[in-house]
């Protein structure tokens, strides 16, 4: 379903569009929609057309595949001003995964003919476009880096300061869960029994508190730099 939101202020705020003119913005909000996702919602399925990408305004999306035997793993969560689906647009291909709505959503549908129409008219359109697909490509580098290199609770740790880079010091900062702890620990590539107790072992070291979905953080400073 179709709804009025200020397509321009949004697009002017992702990553992805952040190089662009303001004329540049208004000619991509033409081809975008709004669309909203209520919980559990599919937005799309593996093996459909990719005919563009999508920004999350507000909720969370979930991409995740199914192995054979039917477990699911979880791929990747977007949160509000996120985007992705772009990489898939340009190569014309569909969608290896599926999305769902973790939660109710409102996401913005951006057609790829608003892309490649910008693209033909202006090369410097180009440029900026890389520029911002630059920014999701160290970002997942980051991503990969985490899996990699890092122990369990040197995720878990991660993942509960995502978006707290700037704060140094200071107590009681409070959080919550976008999704449940299953979903969360798929993400991670950890199970939910390893999720569960390494939060147990954060809470017992008074680092943090958790109330359901919950977590306060007691000391984020102490936090960033807790070695098993």
């Amino acid at each position: 379903m179709s709804v009025t939101v200020k397509i321009p202020a949004i697009l002017a705020n992702i990553p992805l569009f952040c190089e662009m003119t303001p004329e540049e913005i208004e000619v991509i909000a033409q081809d975008t929609r709004a669309l909203q996702l209520a919980r559990n919602d599919v937005l799309f399925r593996r093996g459909d057309p990719s005919s563009g990408f999508y920004v999350v305004v507000h909720g969370q999306i979930k991409l995740a595949m199914s192995s054979p035997q039917g477990i699911e793993k979880v791929l990747e969560l977007f949160g509000p001003g996120q985007s992705f689906g772009e990489a898939l647009m340009f190569m014309d291909k569909p969608y290896p995964i599926y999305a769902h709505a973790l939660t109710d959503c409102l996401v913005l549908h951006i057609h790829k003919s608003a892309i490649f129409d910008s693209i033909d008219s202006d090369p410097a359109f180009s440029r900026k476009m890389l520029a911002g697909l630059s920014f999701r490509l160290h970002r997942m580098v980051h991503y990969v880096e985490s899996f990699s290199l890092r122990s369990s609770t040197q995720r878990v740790i991660g993942y509960l300061l995502q978006s707290l880079e700037e704060i140094e010091t200071g107590q009681d900062i409070h959080i919550n869960f976008p999704a449940n702890k299953n979903v969360i620990a798929s993400n991670l590539n950890i199970t939910p029994e390893t999720f569960s107790r390494i939060l147990h072992l954060l809470s017992d070291k008074g680092l943090i508190e958790v109330n359901g979905k919950e977590v306060c953080i007691k000391d984020i400073a102490k936090l960033r730099t807790y070695e098993e």
